[in-house]
């Protein structure tokens, strides 16, 4: 049969709870000192009860045991320590690496614009006139650039425009040719007539003697 998970939670009755206390204590420190035994760990337990009653256990000396526990957290929090400490100050470096780039950054902004030209010397004035005669040389070219793939685009709309009036104007003249159909016999002379019925000539094939 499967046996069901128990709830965990507080045990309101008082006498149930006083003996799963000392069953549970019994069972807990039995545990710890077969881990002791085992494993030749260093183990302590303390126990207290709910009306304040100690219980504990301990592999060899209960004092020690604290003493070495309290080291060890005490050299834990030092290690944690100096390492947010270092880690403050990476970030402190940081943001000041970056500080200083961007100020450099808007120095050489406003120096590129003829701001706070007043202290720059001849070799830093001829080092910022080349970088804006090579920007203005990359501005130029990529303009040219934009001229010529414009022109291309306009030149090849254009052909398309006059193939398609070409192919209109074709259309519009065969549409204004006229045809035997669409002309007015009564409209003609008698003589012409003759003519143009002879021109609807409607020929057939025949095997043997010719019809009369």
């Amino acid at each position: 049969m499967v046996r069901g998970k128990i709830e965990l939670k507080r045990i309101e009755n008082t006498t149930s709870r006083q003996v799963t206390f000392s069953k549970r204590r019994n069972g807990l420190l039995k545990k710890a000192y077969e881990l002791s035994v085992l494993c030749d760990a260093e183990v302590a337990l303390i126990i207290f009860s709910q009306k304040g009653r100690l219980f504990e256990f301990s592999s060899s000396n209960m004092e020690k045991t604290i003493e070495r526990y309290r080291e060890h957290v005490k050299e834990e929090w030092k290690a944690n320590s100096k390492g947010e400490q270092q880690t403050q100050d990476m970030k402190r470096h940081e943001a000041e690496t970056l500080s200083k780039k961007i100020e450099l950054l808007e120095n050489s902004q406003r120096k590129l614009l003829g701001h706070n030209l007043d202290t720059c010397p001849m070799e830093e004035i001829c080092e910022i006139e080349n970088q804006l005669e090579k920007s203005l040389k990359n501005i130029r070219t990529r303009k040219a650039r934009l001229f010529s793939e414009e022109i291309e685009k306009l030149q090849a709309k254009e052909k398309l425009l006059l193939e398609e009036n070409a192919r209109l104007t074709e259309k519009g003249a065969l549409k204004s040719k006229p045809s035997l159909a669409d002309l007015n016999l009564s409209q003609i002379p008698s003589s012409s007539r003759s003519t143009l019925t002879c021109l609807e000539v409607i020929t057939d094939l025949f095997i043997g003697q010719t019809p009369m």
